[in-house]
């Protein structure tokens, strides 16, 4: 903190004809400003508190485990937080999505790591060029709100995952979706963006029309449910999201988080409204 001490000038000798005049109190120091405080970095603080990337257990997320015999299809892989985890793990790694950048950089990422084998998928997953039953682990998070053809996507994850795979699959929450939805660009509901809001009993049948036996459903991520409704409000860039509300935000989860009582509470929220829903599954042996 920066000390802000203002000195007064010498005194000055009084001259007989000159009234002399008291000295203004000196203001109070300015306070400092709040140090910098980085958004993504509560939410990666808060993932973990959720069960995500379990260094110990090698858990992706709680109960879903892996190892380097592994053969992981991440579908929709994004810039590749989820592949790294696998390859750090020794896995065989399969990246697929539809943007070429994506999956060409999350294929340079994964050289960093030990992953036994890495392969890249440029598509729509209609159809994914891969065999049938080739994974041994399936990874989708928050894919299936974009795509034209839910049971085609789900049942193309299902051939080419083989009898006892398992899937890790997340969608966003419906309780803070129609809550965005009053707020956010209405191009955030258009495609190729959000097309449809997946309610959370409709998530469940999705997956067991698909096939497939559903091991735990849990939701996650009121941190980041009102961190992009704030987001939609400060119109800031989201390469270099920093503005007083959202860096207020995540100052107070964080304070949240090293409260006594913050885990019960902020369990209790993530049950109210949270980001997203994830459902652990697998595929009948």
């Amino acid at each position: 903190m920066r000390d802000l001490i203002k000195r007064l000038f010498g005194s000055v000798k009084p001259d007989a004809a000159v009234q002399v005049m008291p000295v203004a109190e000196a203001a109070p120091p300015a306070p400092a400003p709040a140090a910098a405080v980085d958004s993504f970095h509560i939410g990666l603080r808060d993932a973990l508190a959720s069960g995500w990337y379990l260094q110990e257990s090698d858990e992706l997320y709680r109960g879903f485990a892996i190892n380097a015999e592994d053969v992981v299809l991440d579908a929709g892989c994004g810039d590749g937080g989820n592949s790294l985890f696998c390859g750090h793990r020794g896995a065989h790694v399969i990246v697929a999505d539809i943007d070429a950048g994506k999956v060409e950089f999350t294929k340079q990422r994964l050289t960093e790591t030990r992953a036994r084998i890495v392969q890249g998928l440029v598509g729509d997953a209609n159809p994914f060029l891969l065999d049938d039953g080739i994974a041994s682990k399936v990874i989708c998070m928050e894919v299936l709100e974009h795509v034209d053809d839910t049971a085609q996507f789900l049942g193309e994850l299902v051939r080419v995952g083989k009898a006892g795979a398992h899937y890790l699959l997340s969608v966003p929450d419906p309780v803070q979706e129609h809550i965005q939805k009053k707020v956010a660009p209405a191009s955030h509901f258009e495609k190729p963006n959000h097309i449809r809001i997946i309610e959370r009993e409709q998530f469940e049948k999705m997956v067991t029309d698909a096939g497939l036996i559903v091991e735990r459903h849990d939701y996650y991520g009121f941190y980041w449910s009102v961190w992009w409704l704030l987001f939609w409000v400060c119109k800031v860039d989201l390469s270099n999201a920093h503005h007083p509300l959202l860096d207020s935000w995540a100052r107070t989860w964080e304070l949240l988080m090293d409260s006594p009582n913050g885990e019960q509470v902020r369990k209790a929220l993530n049950d109210f409204m949270p980001k997203s829903q994830i459902i652990i599954a697998r595929k009948p042996g």
